[in-house]
């Protein structure tokens, strides 16, 4: 019968044991296996513990270096490593106490499947490590859109490995992968076609983590679409978003891919554009109180000066002469926006007011014919 990748080598130490311990058992009156198999528990639970300790030696001198990437390791490694042990030990037990064929043909094959599925386990635990360590505060501040990028690249390296651990699993157990491989291939075109739209929302929910328009915390909206709030959170088939009446909204991720979307959280600034009419009789001021607007958006310690600022007498109105004030400021909050505006706008007035002049309001002027009184007959 063919043995496992430790078969080998597990049989020749159980024939040389079985040797030693022979003589032993002879003047002890006891069955050579029982001993074996005392002997065997004993060195599986100083096994056990000496792991342990060699794991908890290992995390201190993981926690003294200045890598991190050690202890991820270690971490991962812990526990699959000490359920590895206790497999090998079942293995050995059935080396010494050999069982019917078919009874021991079904444990080494159970035996290779504990093997890829403790592979998978400490390659699931070393991938979870890692997300969480490129996620740690330790490696600093990172932009939202980094963080699903990593989120996503975890989620989809664990979904691959499982599928290729469940693959070398069932060939580990005789079933055929090249039958079902070749029938997935047959019922895939089938379930395409009849699932279509969840495969198109799945895709779009790939698309949105590999391209990163928007990540959780965004706020987004669509001027295809009325879509607009912050996005709580993205699925592989729907994104849900919360509308700033607080009502959920859940959107099909393969609406994405074909309507425009703005992310204002990613703004570096925001526009403040005003146009402000004075009076036709202050025309001779709208010179002074351009410059003087001007000075004081450059010297307002919330105004973005790198962008561009401009403020002009702009037109002749129908009631007013315009200027306008095209300028940015540095925050991109929302509220604290509106308090710069407002502050920029009160000073605006206040500018006015010192220079004599005042704000425009519509006006109408009616021109009276005087007319001859008609002479009397």
């Amino acid at each position: 019968m063919q043995k496992s990748l430790l078969g080998q080598p597990v049989v020749s130490l159980v024939e040389r044991l079985h040797h030693v311990l022979n003589g032993l058992a002879g003047r002890l009156g006891i069955e050579v296996e029982l001993i074996l198999l005392i002997v065997l528990l004993a060195v599986g639970v100083i096994a056990h513990v000496g792991l342990g300790a060699l794991v908890r030696r290992m995390h201190r001198l993981a926690e003294i270096s200045e890598q991190r990437w050690d202890d991820v390791l270690m971490t991962a490694l812990a526990a699959p490593v000490r359920v590895l042990l206790w497999i090998i030990v079942v293995y050995l037990a059935m080396e010494i106490f050999p069982a019917t064929d078919n009874l021991q043909k079904t444990v080494f094959r159970a035996y290779d499947t504990a093997l890829v599925v403790i592979l998978a386990w400490f390659l699931h635990r070393l991938i979870a490590g890692v997300e969480e360590e490129l996620l740690s505060e330790q490696r600093g501040q990172r932009q939202s859109s980094d963080k699903a990028t990593v989120r996503a690249t975890a989620k989809l390296t664990r979904i691959t490995l499982w599928v290729v651990a469940g693959l070398m699993a069932l060939q580990s157990v005789g079933v055929s992968i090249s039958g079902l491989l070749a029938f997935g291939g047959i019922g895939g075109i089938a379930v395409g076609f009849a699932a279509k739209d969840l495969l198109a929302n799945f895709f779009g929910g790939l698309s949105v983590y590999l391209d990163r328009p928007f990540t959780v915390g965004d706020w987004i909206r669509s001027p295809d679409k009325e879509i607009e709030g912050t996005v709580e959170d993205i699925g592989w088939r729907m994104t849900r978003i919360r509308t700033f009446d607080q009502r959920p909204l859940y959107v099909p991720n393969a609406i994405f891919s074909q309507i425009s979307i703005q992310n204002p959280s990613r703004m570096l600034n925001r526009r403040i554009y005003e146009t402000v009419g004075i009076r036709y009789e202050d025309a001779g001021k709208m010179g002074a109180i351009v410059a003087d607007v001007r000075t004081m958006l450059e010297q307002h310690d919330d105004i973005d000066l790198e962008r561009t600022l401009i403020v002009n007498f702009v037109s002749f109105g129908a009631s007013s002469l315009d200027f306008f004030v095209y300028t940015f400021t540095k925050t991109t909050n929302w509220v604290e926006f509106h308090n710069i505006k407002q502050d920029v706008l009160l000073k605006i007035l206040d500018i006015i007011y010192q220079h004599g002049a005042d704000v425009a309001f519509p006006t109408q002027t009616l021109h009276l014919e005087q007319l001859s009184a008609e002479p009397s007959s």
